[in-house]
């Protein structure tokens, strides 16, 4: 292979996420774990079950709360 051949690395563009644990959207909302869990049960937070039985909220859910008045 000559130095024509190379091309240089472009570095990976990090992946948008379009959902996030329940922890994860606790930090982002500034809140406890517990918090985000019962917006959940109350119907106040949509979230739907993963693999194993773990819940994602989508990146608009949480949108949609944070624009909530």
């Amino acid at each position: 292979m000559n130095a024509s051949e190379l091309k240089p690395t472009e570095p990976a563009l990090p992946k948008e996420r379009i959902a996030y644990s329940i922890h994860e959207a606790a930090e982002m909302l500034g809140v406890d774990y517990f918090s985000v869990y019962r917006l959940i049960q109350r119907g106040k937070l949509k979230a739907c079950r993963a693999l194993r039985g773990k819940f994602l909220i989508s990146k608009t859910e949480l949108f949609r709360l944070l624009n909530q008045e």
